[in-house]
């Protein structure tokens, strides 16, 4: 079913910034899936919340599909073996942080056919809330967006609360990106199926898929599955960072998620395409979350591609699957350029949170930091309407009252602040420092 929204000209939300969107290399490339590696690494941590605790010990075999760690509380989730073959440690290896952290090492076996034995769940609909929820967890389903927050979360509403409406985000408006798009076209009626899982779920009365305009392929394949039946693909404008959950919502339905809130307080759930796609394999098939599309691309890159990796895959393999870096590259990114996050050692693995794998043979331009001009760009660039000026100059001071006061917990380190400052002043950095002062005070 077309939105009305299309015909009315695409809809988007207030600021927000425009970088150029570099898509063109793999955008229309479809997803091929990545051979079978002889290492994999599995962080405990690799989602919002609490790190996951092994339940398998060194030199345990392990099947495809098996859980290997299970969730630790309730916001946290499990992991599971992306191949049959013996874990080979439980040991401090790369992270994607930069750090070196707790992960479970599984040696592959050669000779098996890597088959997925696991069983679907019952359909959901003759479930209980609280066993879909269960399920969900067990099967390790995180925000496939690139944030990771377990999906079972956002799939239990609490008490005194509703939520009217589903949300999916398939605005990909991270440069370079693709991977949500081919998703979209290639398994639209697995996302829109996914979307209506989720509908059912939190007893929403409408589902709306967000879709930039630069996706035509995908609103279109989107909307020949949708059929209406309370399903809605909204075309929206192309605008960094469209796809945030608050901007998405105020978007569709030019309603703001006030500060401090979550789009539950405004009666909305909002999940990735992506993710959606996982929860119809899960209930569909019984696969839990050991797979996703990555794009891996940027000027660093040889063969451009997106693919299909398995959690866990070293990130030299993936690049080596995809010919090799080229002799000058400089610098390795995980995620979009906007914010991602630049590697320290082609050892960390892919995690469920990867988006993209970014290579780049330009080099980091070195530039000065000159004084603020008040020029108020990064006010008009800032989607969540703070003033980061103001908060770059009171993190300075560590003025833990000023920062609080002007909301800076607020800011999700979108860059869009620092991508628009003509003096080069580091805002995103300065508000990720900020708010970590006014968690530390909060802990006092």
């Amino acid at each position: 079913m077309r939105s009305s929204l299309a015909t009315a000209g695409a809809a988007t939300f207030r600021h927000g910034v425009h970088p150029e969107e570099l898509k063109d290399a793999t955008a229309k490339l479809p997803v091929e899936r990545m051979p079978f590696v002889g290492e994999y690494v599995l962080p405990l941590s690799q989602h919002t919340g609490a790190p996951a605790v092994p339940i398998v010990v060194p030199g345990q075999r392990v099947a495809r599909g098996q859980r290997v760690a299970t969730a630790k509380g309730f916001i946290s989730t499990a992991l599971h073996a992306p191949v049959t073959g013996t874990v080979a440690a439980i040991e401090p290896r790369y992270h994607p942080s930069g750090t070196r952290q707790p992960a479970i090492v599984i040696r592959t076996d050669p000779f098996s056919s890597q088959r997925i034995e696991t069983e679907p769940p019952p359909p959901p609909d003759s479930m209980t809330a609280d066993d879909v929820v269960r399920a969900v967890q067990d099967a390790g389903l995180v925000g496939l967006g690139g944030a990771a927050f377990p999906t079972h979360v956002k799939l239990k509403v609490p008490e005194g609360k509703r939520a009217r409406f589903a949300i999916l985000n398939g605005c990909e408006c991270e440069p370079y990106l693709t991977c949500d798009h081919r998703v979209m076209v290639e398994r639209a009626h697995d996302v829109v199926e996914g979307l209506r899982i989720i509908m059912r779920r939190v007893g929403a009365e409408r589902g709306y898929v967000g879709v930039e305009v630069n996706k035509p392929d995908a609103i279109a394949a989107l909307e020949a599955v949708a059929n209406g039946d309370g399903v809605e693909v909204v075309p929206l404008k192309v605008k960094y960072p469209q796809g945030a959950e608050k901007m998405l919502i105020e978007a569709i339905f030019k309603k703001e998620v006030p500060s401090g809130k979550l789009p539950l307080d405004v009666e909305m759930v909002v999940n990735n395409v992506g993710t959606a796609a996982a929860l119809s394999d899960l209930f569909r098939t019984g696969q839990p979350l050991i797979e996703r599309v990555v794009t891996v691309t940027g000027t660093g890159v040889r063969r451009p591609a997106n693919v299909l990796v398995p959690i866990g895959t070293p990130l030299r393999d993936l690049l080596e699957f995809c010919g090799g870096l080229s002799a000058d590259t400089r610098q390795v990114i995980l995620g979009g350029p906007m914010m991602g996050q630049a590697q320290k050692s082609l050892d960390a693995p892919i995690v469920k949170g990867t988006s993209g794998v970014l290579a780049f043979t330009e080099p980091v331009p070195l530039v000065r930091e000159e004084a603020c001009i008040r020029c108020g760009r990064c006010l008009e660039a800032c989607p969540m309407i703070l003033n980061p000026s103001r908060l770059a100059a009171m993190v300075r001071k560590e003025d833990v009252d000023g920062l609080r006061g002007l909301n800076i917990l607020d800011c999700f380190e979108c860059a869009s602040c620092s991508f628009s400052c003509p003096s080069h002043i580091p805002l995103v950095q300065l508000m990720r420092v900020g708010k970590a002062i006014v968690r530390q005070a909060a802990k006092k």
